[in-house]
């Protein structure tokens, strides 16, 4: 392996974090998509030891254009990467790739891969039964399931549905642009935040089948302009965050199981006061004990807290810069006691320890260098 396509290690006053588990495992391996280019040639892993707290780069694990999200398998045996492409094999869309995760080293062999029909895969989920596997093509404005095998291969598609329709900016939602497939706590129905649109769709999913089908409440609508992009639940299920990328804000949704449908509630700008330059949000994510809700902003480069009280309504703690430009995705650990930020445009990954009981973040002066990063996932070594 070319020393240069190794993750170049970590700057800081030591080179260790403590990183939680899960009681029953003992070890992390966590993955880093990126964009491909000179600094990074694909997906690439650190190893955690968390009785040590030792962090050790494993490198580049997995060559491939543009793994820029990434999903794990509920058996943790098996990573999926989003290839955010616009052509693949000579044909228009994107792809996505399967891989066998080797526990011992972390090392991700490919399986196969499959067409996502649409431009531009952006982000993708495996459903609660591991047999289906969702992606949003941003690009084309479709979504897109495949059956997943017992073996973690892909199958060709079961299901393409080719969003239509517009928004009120003309430069950005002139046309859909699906940004996140996301799958409900009770893994009945699929939920699809369209930046173009302005709108969650809202599908039934049938995981044996792997197959989509519109539901009866087709979407649920957010303000003119928002530009929704991510979703998050929190723990108990009955509430749901959507970050408008446009906009700067967040906007929480009640969840009604039964019905499959999202009630929209409060909205609020994830911007400190006064705050008069260039924004957009990218990332949100709900701590384990559903207090508090994260969102990362690009611009002001930096990650909003928020308070979530017992209704779900949302007041901003702080915001803390990611020490770095254009934090993409970030991530917390299973546990909640560390926040990992993806500073795309600036190469590095940076840690912050969570304050469970505040929602603060604290900088542990860690620093991975990643180049173009841009999602971060946890996989248990069992």
């Amino acid at each position: 392996m070319n020393p240069r396509s190794v993750i170049a290690g970590l700057v800081g006053a030591a080179a260790a974090v403590t990183i939680a588990m899960p009681a029953n495992a003992a070890r992390f391996i966590a993955y880093v998509g990126t964009y491909t280019g000179p600094k990074s040639e694909g997906i690439h892993a650190f190893r955690f030891d968390t009785d040590t707290g030792v962090v050790e780069p494993v490198g580049l694990v997995a060559k491939t254009a543009n793994p820029t999200f990434l999903a794990v398998h509920p058996d943790g045996r098996h990573l999926y990467a989003a290839n955010e492409v616009d052509q693949w094999n000579g044909k228009p869309g994107g792809y996505v790739t399967a891989y066998r995760v080797d526990p011992a080293t972390g090392k991700l062999e490919e399986i196969n891969q499959q067409s996502t029909v649409g431009a531009g895969p952006c982000h993708l989920n495996v459903d609660a039964t591991g047999r289906a596997l969702i992606a949003a093509n941003y690009g084309g404005g479709s979504v897109v399931s495949f059956p997943v095998a017992p073996d973690g291969s892909l199958r060709p598609h079961a299901s393409f549905v080719q969003h239509t329709g517009s928004s009120v900016d003309p430069a950005r939602q002139k046309e859909p642009h699906a940004h996140s497939a996301n799958l409900s706590p009770d893994n009945r129905f699929v939920f699809v935040a369209d930046l173009g649109l302005d709108k969650v769709m809202v599908y039934a999913l049938d995981p044996a089948r792997a197959t989509l089908t519109p539901h009866t409440a087709p979407f649920a609508r957010l303000s003119p302009g928002s530009g929704p992009r991510h979703l998050a639940w929190a723990p108990d299920g009955r509430s749901a965050y959507v970050n408008g990328e446009m906009l700067s804000t967040v906007t929480r949704f009640s969840y009604e199981s039964h019905a499959g449908l999202l009630n929209e509630g409060t909205t609020a700008s994830t911007l400190p006061a006064g705050f008069s330059g260039n924004s957009s949000t990218a990332e949100v994510r709900v701590h384990p004990n559903g207090r508090f809700v994260y969102v990362s902003n690009r611009g002001h480069d930096s990650i909003a807290v928020f308070r979530a009280d017992s209704k779900g309504a949302l007041t901003l703690v702080e915001n803390v810069s990611t020490q770095g430009k254009v934090p993409r995705n970030f991530n917390l650990d299973p546990t909640g006691r560390w926040l990992w930020a993806a500073n795309q445009d600036s190469g590095s990954v940076i840690i912050y320890s969570v304050d469970g009981a505040s929602g603060h973040l604290k900088a542990t002066g860690q620093r991975l260098d990643v180049g173009s990063p841009v999602c971060v996932r946890f996989v248990a070594v069992r």
